[in-house]
């Protein structure tokens, strides 16, 4: 059994997808993050970083293993069930590519771009310029590989495109809407999007 620490945003539903989409058997504990329940000392011995999602896996060898971070414990996930997550190279590199591209590129700039353009308390045209456009970029990365590749890595749904999915799923409209012609028609990411989300594990 494995335990999912977890709130309603992009990094929480990455998990989510991934346990459904594997048939890993778990249970969720929501971490209301608007009530700072992050910082408690339980939640902390788990995820010292203070942020969800993480998990517990109860019946990992050599007895329960926490892990935090969404790009590990998707790669950790993904080698236990022996799903999503090709054991040679080069597809293997395509896969963990695509995935660092997502935790360290789109989540990031994405999440940013919401903070200064919606929830900050003061408006800031620096900030919000700067994630936009480098949103912008970073989404038309994202359609230059789907124009040619049925998903992120190639051929085959992966881990890279759970981790991305839950983040364009909710970012792109808020872009587009930012962006206007800066960022343009993008047919290929919104094919991708829809497929996606018609599978069953993503509902």
């Amino acid at each position: 059994m494995i335990t999912l620490y977890t709130w309603t945003t992009p990094n929480g539903r990455k998990i989510s997808i991934a346990l459904e989409e594997m048939g890993l058997a778990y249970e969720v504990k929501p971490v209301n993050i608007g009530k700072d329940e992050q910082f408690s000392p339980d939640f902390l011995r788990i995820s010292p970083n203070n942020k969800i999602p993480a998990i517990v896996d109860h019946d990992a060898p050599g007895g329960p293993l926490s892990i935090f971070e969404s790009g590990a414990i998707l790669q950790y996930l993904a080698e236990k069930s022996g799903k999503f997550l090709p054991k040679d190279y080069p597809a293997r590199a395509k896969v963990l590519e695509w995935l660092n591209w997502q935790v360290g590129g789109l989540g990031p700039m994405l999440g940013q771009l919401n903070f200064f353009a919606r929830r900050a308390p003061e408006q800031l045209p620096l900030a919000i310029g700067r994630f936009r456009d480098e949103g912008v970029r970073l989404i038309k990365v994202m359609e230059k590989q789907l124009a040619k590749n049925a998903y992120l890595a190639g051929p085959d749904y992966s881990i890279a495109d759970m981790a991305a999915y839950a983040w364009t799923l909710g970012g792109l409209p808020g872009l587009k809407q930012l962006a206007g012609e800066a960022l343009g028609p993008v047919p290929a990411t919104e094919l991708w999007l829809m497929t996606v989300g018609s599978r069953d594990a993503v509902k």
